[in-house]
């Protein structure tokens, strides 16, 4: 439980093969009450249930039973406005062809390719997945990770030892997509000078050294980024002191891919040399490389 008397809830999800009993399993072991394969309709009555002294980490992927994409997100969008649930979206990521090499070599069928090559399967599951992964407070990738680095990622993550902590997921996004859900703070980056109308920037992105550059060069960059640090930086230790497990900021631009970008990596750096635990994600970008 929380500090605010509230539950920590993890939602553990990802393409099967990704790593997701690994990661129930570490869960277990940093002292979760962790349960796999879930029904959704029974989520709630969980938390309506006897209050559980620990926190919780539910496994929930294609298999369970009742599950869709629709039906998942309506349960982080209730759970989100529980005033009691701190929730959070455990995405476990892979390479498909990770995925298609996990499945050959234990022979498995994939449960979305049952009479089908287990290729045909990951395509479709990574397909079906894309808004829950967009939806994700925390990624990673397992691509390149054995079992026990994964168990280690999580308990970097997730870990309850040294007292409560609060991790902080910064996102990217395109105003033309809308805002995305779950986000606890949102900023809008249109007001800065936009490098899509410079030729030789318009096909990078802010993670690039001359489009982080142009967008700093703003008169306005310096004064602005102050402010928000300062912000940020005084929220974070109040939001912990309540009890918050985790917060999402997110930064808008036109095409999500210059200035909020180059922000959303400049503050995540800010934070991370300030102590704080944090991830990144561009949601724009993502969607591109994909």
């Amino acid at each position: 439980m929380t500090e605010n008397g509230g539950y920590r809830l993890v939602l553990v999800t990802g393409p099967s093969g990704a790593g997701r009993s690994t990661a129930i399993h570490a869960f277990e072991d940093l002292g979760y009450e962790a349960i796999d394969n879930l029904p959704l309709s029974l989520v709630p009555r969980l938390l309506d249930g006897p209050p559980l002294p620990r926190p919780i980490a539910l496994g929930i992927d294609v298999r369970n039973r009742e599950f869709s994409v629709n039906a998942f997100l309506a349960l982080v969008d209730r759970l989100t406005r529980a005033p009691d649930v701190s929730a959070e979206v455990l995405f476990l990521d892979c390479a498909p062809e990770e995925l298609i090499r996990r499945y050959a070599q234990t022979r498995r069928r994939h449960p979305m390719a049952p009479a089908e090559a287990p290729a045909e399967g990951v395509a479709r599951e990574i397909e079906l997945l894309e808004q829950v992964r967009a939806r994700a407070d925390v990624l990673v990738d397992t691509t390149r990770l054995t079992p026990h680095e994964l168990a280690a990622e999580i308990g970097r993550w997730f870990g309850t030892e040294g007292g409560p902590r609060l991790t902080v997921s910064v996102f990217s996004f395109s105003y033309r997509r809308g805002v995305p859900q779950g986000v606890d703070l949102v900023f809008d980056t249109r007001f800065l000078r936009n490098p899509h109308w410079q030729a030789a920037l318009r096909e990078k992105d802010g993670r690039d050294p001359d489009v982080s550059g142009y967008v700093e060069a703003d008169e306005r960059f310096a004064d602005y980024f102050r402010l928000l640090t300062d912000l940020v930086l005084l929220m974070l230790p109040a939001q912990l002191a309540e009890g918050r497990a985790h917060l999402a900021i997110a930064f808008g631009c036109t095409g999500g891919q210059h200035r909020s970008v180059a922000v959303a990596e400049k503050l995540s750096e800010v934070l991370a040399e300030a102590g704080w635990q944090v991830s990144k994600r561009h949601l724009e970008l993502e969607r591109r490389a994909g």
